[in-house]
């Protein structure tokens, strides 16, 4: 509901149109704007209106008001900030939650305001009070309590007020003590320690000492002897004996009772639903410690006040506990109101849809309406980006019962929908490697290989010492950062592993396993050649879209069939998914509304089909949770404003973006409680805590500290020293305190930017799109130039392994004359060894010399990389293995042949189709487990000689030279 401009108090004009907080306090009953240097600062004989309003994705502005009353306000006053605030919230359009702050017993959403605390002030404006201006310095003592947000209330500056089980400051002239009871937690240590740096700050120009007393400390420690000086010496504390604000108060069940010509009149609200609510009337929803207030889109302003004093009378009625009054409008109820119903409808026809907003607002206009934030429109829909570094290494295991098998890497990137799949996924981050390792979980798959995969993608992580994040991830559920990674990934029908194999022949049911042969027909979707797939539907007309491509196959037969909705990229993508599915044949093009006889009849015949585009949940607002789990029990607990302190190490958080659930672990959670995540995080999903109808199959990363990705911390301001310190949050926070600021870890340094051009983890589409084709016989290799992809696809075979995956790990061998750290080599050599030696690698998996046809014009000459970063031994990364190569260049052949632990294979042995292959070995250097006979025999030339030649090769010679020198072509 809005308000005519003539009734609104002029102090109000223009609020609530831009994000951010706006203030006024009540002085003779008409609210005055407080500056925003004085937000935070507050006075106990005042009342106070709070407006904080917040820009949502949807475009929309969000407002929530908060009417905050001192302690000494008088009645007067608190009704007219209760009746000022219905005022705002009608000239803001109707729709904000309204909320009663009482002194000492604020809710957690409004500390989250002033964070780390408000310290109220005595004295008042209207009240007649005067704002003492002492001007020496007052010994005070406080108590603060909470985890999360402190609530902080001053307290008799007495021995006797100490107890064991809260935290207390005092603050001298020269120094602030906090006094630690045994029975606190760590957690509220921390956060107390923010309130010591406050007071600081505030009171004393931030030139003063801290210490830290803990309860039960001896006598011997001279800050603890200060401390109790000022008590009159140490004795021991009496028991608690508990106050009015210490009690706990239960819900009780809810009360509805509705007012009526100024009157409340109970409802009988057995069972309590939504149709008990009249658009027409104001309602009080009584559940004791909470009291909200419903107002019906239809109700008059005079109602509306009607209802804010009734509620007033009902809070300050005899024996009531301190409450919350929360106030909302139809067709915009918080989630906590909506849960205390037992039914609730999910939709409501009130709710003013985006579409009609601004007819709305043009009608209201011309009837003299305020319709500022009315008229805010919907940001246009930008391409999520993945926020990954998509230049990393890649492997991918299949499920087979209880154990997992490596794909090829020419392989990878297809799934069948009746299998699980594991992958490892390395990348340079922002300051060290990362790690992501996820299970994939298709559609038809069977519950005991998905038990299976995550079982095995535990141990994974658990051998890398829980420094890698985890994903779960459901068919039709990807995240962008799954899809980015794969870059062109394809889903078969069917399966191939064991245990679906074997659940189709147990239950009888038809095998719908992808055949080449038979007719398959595939949706292509994706924003570009870094983000496409391919998904096998049913072969029938129904499953066509007017938004998407199709390939259409049936043996050598191809057809690609395109919506009237689809645009030029997407008819490239049908095209480069054409390469993979069926290469080397040609399509018969098809455009919806002019298919031929034959297309139809391998579809069954023409049938009806959808035109809209089919969509994954859109990412939301974040909220973040805090969370406890013990006996199958979740309880969560949600942060407000949330930023990276509120992540503390000895809990875990949740943050929800609705799309994507995140499960966020401190490094001094318990060990028990860490392997719980998964079940945590399908818990929350389970309870739906905001009651945004969370998939069941949502994805979910686990996240440990110290080792966030950056498609986490990009909802934060993030500070990457901060969550690499060690210790307690007590410890780290007192750290920084005492010592001025936080301490720098020591982190390994990010690798210096590759001279091949990778990609940035948030490239603009010039940069991701790739001028190479896509097939089966050209394997994509990641992070070098599309010149130097195409030479190096050139001696691959559809069957060689991709080069960006790295082997299993091998020891690496430094010879007996070189030792670790004379073995550095100067970087631009070993960017120039590393491009050929790689390319040459690939050469020797192939089974059969490439053609002469397949080689480019000519060879571009690799750039020297910056810096080359020292490899540790037992490295399995790129870099350590190249450098294991080039170290064994620079040794004599018969030095390099008697190296410790370097085993001697027959040449049989080491080919690729060998009948008895061995297992055992590097093979990215099978031709470095040759004898010194063999080699030279093989190669016709000496292994030192070899690698020399391979390094002039790729910098000097053109390309109808390479590798084409007879003898050097062995084919492995």
């Amino acid at each position: 509901m809005a308000v005519s401009m003539r009734d609104l108090d002029p102090a109000f004009q223009g609020a609530g149109q831009k994000a951010g907080m706006e203030i006024w306090r009540i002085e003779n009953f008409r609210p005055v704007p407080v500056p925003t240097s004085s937000h935070g600062k507050f006075f106990t004989g005042d009342s106070y209106i709070i407006l904080k309003t917040t820009a949502l994705k949807s475009g929309a502005f969000r407002h929530d008001i908060h009417y905050w009353q001192g302690k000494d306000t008088s009645q007067d006053e608190a009704g007219a900030a209760a009746m000022k605030t219905v005022e705002l919230d009608a000239a803001l359009g109707g729709r904000a939650v309204q909320y009663r702050e009482v002194q000492g017993h604020e809710t957690a959403q409004f500390l989250s305001y002033f964070k780390p605390c408000i310290i109220p002030q005595a004295g008042g404006a209207s009240s007649g009070f005067k704002h003492v201006q002492p001007e020496e310095h007052e010994t005070r003592l406080y108590v603060c309590k909470g985890k999360h947000v402190v609530h902080v209330k001053e307290v008799a500056f007495a021995r006797s007020t100490l107890n064991h089980d809260d935290i207390f400051i005092l603050d001298t002239k020269s120094k602030i003590f906090q006094f630690n009871g045994s029975n606190s937690s760590i957690q509220e240590r921390a956060k107390a320690l923010e309130v010591v740096q406050h007071i600081k700050d505030t009171y004393h120009d931030g030139k003063c000492e801290v210490a830290a007393i803990e309860d039960g400390r001896l006598m011997s420690d001279a800050e603890t002897g200060e401390f109790w000086g000022f008590f009159g010496g140490f004795a021991p504390l009496p028991r608690k004996t508990f106050s009015e604000d210490d009690k706990t108060v239960e819900a009780s069940s809810p009360k509805l009772l509705r007012i009526t010509k100024g009157q409340t009149e109970p409802v009988d609200a057995d069972p309590l639903t939504r149709e008990l609510l009249d658009t027409n009337h104001c309602y009080i929803l009584d559940c004791g410690i909470e009291v909200f207030v419903w107002t019906g889109r239809n109700t008059s302003l005079d109602d509306r006040k009607t209802g804010s004093t009734a509620v007033e009378e009902l809070v300050h009625g005899p024996d009531r506990p301190k409450a919350h009054v929360i106030r909302v409008i139809e067709g915009f109820e918080t989630v906590v109101f909506r849960s205390k119903f037992d039914s609730w409808p999910q939709t409501n026809d009130v709710t003013v849809s985006e579409d009609g907003r601004g007819k709305v607002a043009a009608l209201l206009k011309r009837q003299g309406f305020n319709v500022k934030g009315l008229l805010k429109a919907a940001p246009a829909k930008e391409e999520p980006q993945p926020y990954i570094d998509c230049t990393g290494n890649l492997q991918v295991w299949r499920i087979n019962g209880q154990e997992k098998t490596l794909i090829p890497s020419a392989e990878q990137s297809k799934f069948y929908s009746g299998d699980c799949y594991i992958f490892q996924y390395s990348y340079p981050g922002e300051d060290k490697e990362e790690i992501l390792i996820g299970t994939w979980f298709g559609k038809q798959s069977v519950e005991e290989e998905r038990t299976a995969a995550i079982s095995l993608a535990s141990k994974m992580v658990e051998a890398l010492k829980s420094q890698a994040a985890q994903a779960r991830i459901f068919e039709g559920n990807e995240p962008i950062q799954f899809f980015s990674i794969f870059q062109s990934f394809v889903v078969f029908k069917g399966g191939v592993s064991s245990g679906y194999k074997n659940y189709i022949a147990e239950n009888g049911v038809a095998d719908e396993t992808y055949s080449e042969d038979g007719v398959a027909l595939f949706r292509v979707q994706g924003s570009g050649p870094e983000n496409m797939q391919a998904i096998q539907v049913a072969p029938v007309a129904s499953s066509l879209n007017s938004c998407y491509c199709y390939i259409l196959h049936s043996g050598s037969t191809v057809f690609t069939w395109s919506g009237n909705l689809t645009t030029a990229d997407d008819h490239e993508l049908v095209e480069r998914q054409l390469d993979i599915i069926k290469p080397n044949l040609q399509s018969k093009p098809q455009k919806e509304g002019t298919e031929t006889d034959q297309f139809w009849e391998l579809l069954g015949g023409k049938l009806e089909f959808p035109g809209q585009k089919i969509t994954r949940d859109a990412e939301s607002d974040p909220h973040l949770f805090s969370c406890s789990f013990s006996k199958g029990n979740l309880k969560v607990s949600e942060i407000y404003n949330f930023s990276q302190d509120d992540l503390m190490t000895e809990d875990i958080f949740i943050l929800d973006c609705h799309s994507d659930i995140f499960v966020w672990i401190g490094q001094q959670v318990e060990s028990k409680s860490k392997p719980q995540a998964l079940t945590i995080a399908e818990k929350f999903i389970e309870q739906d805590v905001l009651l945004e109808k969370l998939s069941r199959d949502a994805p979910i990363f686990i996240v440990m500290e110290g080792f966030e990705p950056s498609f986490f911390t990009r909802f934060f301001t993030w500070d990457s020293a901060k969550s690499a310190m060690h210790g307690n949050s007590f410890q780290r926070k007192y750290s920084i305190m005492k010592n001025g600021a936080a301490p720098t870890p020591d982190k390994p340094k990010r690798r210096p930017p590759a001279s091949y051009g990778g990609r940035s983890s948030v490239p603009d589409k010039s940069q991701r799109s790739r001028s190479m084709s896509f097939s089966p016989d050209r394997v994509r290799v990641r992070g070098r130039s599309p010149a130097f992809n195409a030479l190096a696809a050139t001696f691959e075979g559809p069957n060689a392994r991709n080069l960006s995956t790295p082997p299993p790990m091998v020891r690496k061998i430094y010879p007996k004359s070189v030792t670790p750290d004379s073995a550095k080599l100067d970087a631009a050599k070993l960017a120039s060894r590393s491009a050929a030696i790689a390319a040459l690698t690939a050469s020797f998996e192939q089974p059969a010399p490439p053609s002469p046809a397949s080689a480019p014009s000519r060879i571009p000459k690799p750039k020297p990389s910056p810096e080359t970063p020292k490899s540790e031994p037992n490295s399995n990364s790129m870099s350590s293995r190249i450098e294991a190569l080039t170290i064994q260049e620079d040794v004599k052949e018969d030095e390099a042949e008697d190296e410790e632990g370097l085993p001697i294979y027959p040449y049989e042995r080491l080919k690729v189709f060998s009948t008895e292959p061995v297992t055992d070995i590097d093979v990215t250097k099978r031709e470095t487990y040759l004898s010194s006979e063999e080699f030279r025999e093989k190669f016709g030339m000496a292994k030192d000689a070899f690698y020399k030649w391979g390094e002039g090769m790729l910098a000097n010679l053109d390309a109808k030279y390479c590798l084409r020198r007879e003898g050097t072509a062995v084919p492995f």
